[in-house]
Parts: structure tokens; sequence; C-alpha cells
């Protein structure tokens, strides 16, 4: 089986042991429906009313819990409701291990049983048609939650659209292939159910979301790291593609990525092998056994990547193709990454940030093609090191898949491509955070905490420093001692996002002009920070040099 990257490998040892929640209350209805309640397809719900006049909407079932003889299959339909339906509390989280520190979950408990979502909306009646955002959340498709207060919803909300955030099955759960499951399948697939749980999503708000005063012909996609590569998933699937009127893509793609799906008849064997391993010898057996028990033997070290799947169905075939030939949704893109994407230990490992390091390091990963490699990535002494292999980390993490879908989309999608690089550092933490460091892939180390690999300090924008400027929601992090500066950058990035969402084009009143990316003879890339300016593209040789790589 494919193998873990060290990126998510590292602190797979505790286990969220959480309560499930209890079935949502239902209620009697009183007649006509109040202000905090909104009738979908299954029947109504209420929520909550913000003090800021936003209505919220919590734990909203989009399919049916994915349970016993349902797990590993596609989502189903939610059944339908009588009465009023208590919707004022995230629904559970999906199944995961302890992987990230930066996660500050608010959901109710953890369980198989969590495919819902969460609404925010300004509209005060069903018929406001206003835009709408769905976010995915990020984690590796091995942790995160729509729960978590950086993609909470409520800000998006006051810029005049519905916000949605929308969980997904997540590893095992979410991404076991089996031949006894491709057998059973209508589709004679499978792999792809964390995928199909977001499609489901999809499908949701075409059906429901006009209750909650959204257009369901104005929804556009959005998500950070694997939440960035699931929106360009479902770019690329036949199951949504038409569902879609935009995209905003931060940080990841499944394109000639490390993640990227494999065929059926390579996966297959590979659930096979897991499920020999850990004694269960038919799919009975398997979905017999606790959640609580196949998450562990999952979690185990030396246990392979579950990966998604070529299945004729979600993916026909692999997304890099499916751009290739302009099968993709044709529709605007918003994109980029971010300064700092991956630290320079992600190459050097513990080894000293020297010249002879650096380029031993480059030798063993490229042999003949490295000279090639330390070109593009030069280091004439110990001091630029580090940012020579910050760079290639950075890259050969998720910068470079980034850039080949943006390169893609620009030359086959027939819409506008908007590219940004975020350069925004974070500033320190707070000092109640005491000898806390920085942690993998933007997350936090406490002083407590030795079994975690603490990181050195940044010098740009690390994996997902941008989420709580783009979304809003610098307030709800208490970690870092936000300045007047940091809130000016997310003023500017949230107005950008914000803009996009509602036309298709992320300029506007106050905001430094961003050119589209594939328009005019020079690729413009919008730089992200203090004094947001755009430039021409600067490193696109490396890039393309990736690709050779990548592609030969």
């Amino acid at each position: 089986m494919r193998y873990f990257r060290p990126l998510l490998l590292y602190v797979l040892l505790g286990v969220l042991l959480l309560p499930s929640a209890e079935a949502q209350q239902i209620k009697k209805p009183t007649g006509q429906l109040t202000a905090n309640q909104a009738k979908t397809a299954n029947g109504v719900v209420e929520g909550t009313l913000e003090a800021s006049g936003i209505r919220a909407f919590k734990g909203v079932p989009f399919a049916a819990p994915p349970v016993g003889e349902m797990r590993w299959r596609e989502p189903q339909p939610v059944k339908n409701w009588q009465g009023v339906r208590n919707t004022k509390q995230f629904g559970p989280r999906a199944m995961q291990l302890q992987v990230f520190g930066d996660m500050g979950f608010r959901s109710d408990g953890m369980s198989e049983d969590c495919l819902y979502l969460n609404v925010w909306t300004p509209a005060k009646t069903g018929k406001e048609r206003l835009p709408v955002l769905v976010y995915f959340y990020g984690g590796g498709f091995v942790a995160g939650d729509g729960s978590e207060a950086r993609y909470d919803g409520e800000s998006m909300a006051k810029q005049g659209m519905v916000a949605i955030t929308v969980n997904y099955r997540l590893g095992v759960f979410g991404f076991f292939a089996h031949p006894e499951l491709t057998r059973e399948s209508p589709h004679h697939s499978s792999g792809n159910y964390g995928y199909l749980d977001q499609s489901a999503a999809l499908h949701w708000v075409k059906q429901n979301i006009a209750a909650f005063g959204g257009d369901p012909a104005r929804v556009t996609i959005a998500g950070e790291s694997a939440g960035s590569i699931s929106v360009s998933a479902q770019m690329a699937s036949p199951l949504s593609r038409d569902l879609l009127a935009g995209a905003i893509g931060e940080s990841g793609a499944l394109v000639n990525s490390g993640l990227d799906p494999i065929p059926l008849a390579e996966a297959e064997p590979n659930g096979v092998a897991f499920a020999t391993a850990i004694g269960a010898n038919s799919l009975a057996a398997l979905r017999a056994m606790p959640a609580q028990q196949l998450l562990e033997e999952a979690g185990k070290p030396g246990v392979g990547r579950f990966m998604p799947t070529i299945d004729g169905y979600f993916f026909p075939k692999t997304p890099a193709a499916i751009f290739a030939a302009g099968e993709q949704a044709k529709v605007p893109l918003l994109a980029g990454w971010n300064s700092e994407e991956m630290t320079y230990m992600f190459l050097l490992g513990s080894e000293q940030p020297t010249v002879e390091n650096y380029q031993k390091v480059v030798r063993t990963l490229y042999g003949e093609q490295a000279d090639a490699i330390l070109k593009a990535y030069p280091a004439t002494n110990n001091a630029e090191v580090i940012q020579a292999a910050t760079d290639l980390a950075g890259d050969r993490f998720i910068a470079y898949s980034t850039w080949k879908w943006i390169d893609l989309h620009s030359k086959t999608g027939n819409a506008p491509v908007y590219r940004y690089l975020y350069a925004r550092p974070r500033p320190p933490m707070v000092p109640e955070m005491g000898n806390a460091a920085p942690g993998l892939a933007g997350g936090v180390v406490k002083e407590e905490d030795t079994s975690a690999v603490k990181m050195p300090v940044a010098r740009g924008a690390v994996h997902s420093a941008e989420i709580e400027y783009a979304m809003g929601n610098l307030a709800s992090n208490k970690t870092y001692a936000w300045t007047p500066d940091d809130y000016k950058v997310s003023e500017v990035m949230q107005g950008y996002f914000a803009n996009f969402i509602k036309t298709g084009n992320p300029n506007g009143k106050a905001l430094p002009n961003w050119p589209a990316a594939n328009k005019g003879d020079q690729v413009q890339v919008l730089h992200i920070d203090v004094n947001t300016v755009a430039r021409h593209e600067q490193h696109r040789a490396r890039y393309e040099l990736l690709d050779k790589l990548r592609t030969k």
C-alpha cells in the first residue's frame, strides 16, 4: 500500500474518545414557520438567531447515517421526519485520530454518524436568492470538521451570502476499497466515499438552499489543503461539475499530487491486505467491527494510506486527464498557495541546513536530474540553503500540484482564473501560550507535548495560515496576538473572496486590482500581504521543471 507522507504520520498516537451525539430532538410543529425555521425537503429545521442577525442551522443531516450495513456505501437519502428538528448544535465529527494541533472542534462528539452540514444565512425569508458558499475543511483526509471555528460561516454570511460547512467521511471510513464493495455497488465502484459525501451535500444544496434564502444556481465551492483538493475533485467529477458556479482553492489540488486517485484494480488488493491483517476475512466481518476498533487498526504505524480510486463513476479517469481534456466544470477559479507551505526540515530532516547536506538530499531525490533542480532552487552558501530548501519542500508538498491545476484550468476551463500568493506571516503567539511552538502544517505544539516535532520559526506564511484571514475569523483564534495589520489583510482577502462568490470576479471598490491570470501576455499573481499588489509570475520555470520531471 502507499504510505503516509511525513505530514500525516507524526502524531497518530492519541485517540479522541468522545461520546456520540444523541439523536436530534424533534418537536411538534406549531403551525406557521417561525423566523428561525426553514422547511427542507425532509422536514422543518429550527436554528438560532445570532446577535449579528445571522440565522444559523447546525447539524442539518444531508444523508442517512453511514453505519452498520451502510458503512462503505455511497451516501443514502435522509429519512423524512415529522415535526420540527432541532438544528442548534453541531453534529458529530467524522471518525478520526488526533493528528493536528490547530483543530478546535465544537462538534457534538465523534461518530460514524457524521453526515451533517451547517448553514449560516442573512436571509430573512426563502425568497432572497443570495449567492452560496460551500466550504470543505482540510486535514489530509484523516482529520477535520465543519465545526472548527476558523471555518465558521457567520462572518461570510454578513458579507451577503449563505455560507455552509460540510462534513465528510475520512481515512478508512472514507476511502477504503475492496472487491466485495465493488461487486455490491450498483456502479461497480468503491473507495471514494468521502468525495461522494461532498457530492451528496452539493445535491442537497441544489434541492434545499432556496429555503434558506440561497440561489441554487450560484453555488461556489471552496476549501483549504484537503478541502482545496476536494474542490478540484468536485470540479472534475461528472457527479458534481454541473452543480457549480465557481471554485476557490487554497493550497492543494488533485492534479499530479501524492493523493491522486489510483486504479481500482490497485486499490482493491490493498483493501484485502488491510482486512486480512486485522483478521477480517469478509466484508460482513469488516462491517461488524466497532468503529473505534477499525479507526485504531487503520491508524497503526505501517498501515498504508487509503487512496481514492479511478472507479469509472466518481472519477472516470484521472483529474489531470479530465482538466487537460477540458471536461471539468467550466467555472471561474480563484486559487493559490502560501509563501512557506513547508519547512526546509521536510527535505533535510535533522541534518543541518548546509550546502553540502542540501545538495546531497537533492541528488538522492532526483539522481541525474539533480543539477537541473539545484539550478532552479539555487543555494551557493549556507545562508541561502534554508530558503532554497523551503521553496523546494513547499513545491513538492503542495504548491506544484496547485500550480498545475491552475495552469490546466487556465488553458481549458474557458473561464477567468485568478491566482494568488499569500505571504502574510502570522504574528507571535499570545503570552498565555507559554512556551508553545509552531507545529507541522500550521499547527501548535504545546510545551507538555513531547511527542510532536517542533518547527523552526516561520519566515513566511505557513500552510493553513490564511484560513482565518480569508473567512473573517481572526478573532476566534486566541493563539496569536493579532495586530491592526492582520485585520487589514483579513479585510482585503475576505473582500476578494466575497466579491468572487457573488460575481465570479474578486475585484471591487477599495481593493487593489487583481488581473485574471489567464488574460494578457504575462501571468499575473496577486501577492496578498499588508501591501497587496499584483506582480508578473516569478517562478514559472521551476514549476515547468517539476512538471517535466513528474510527467516524463
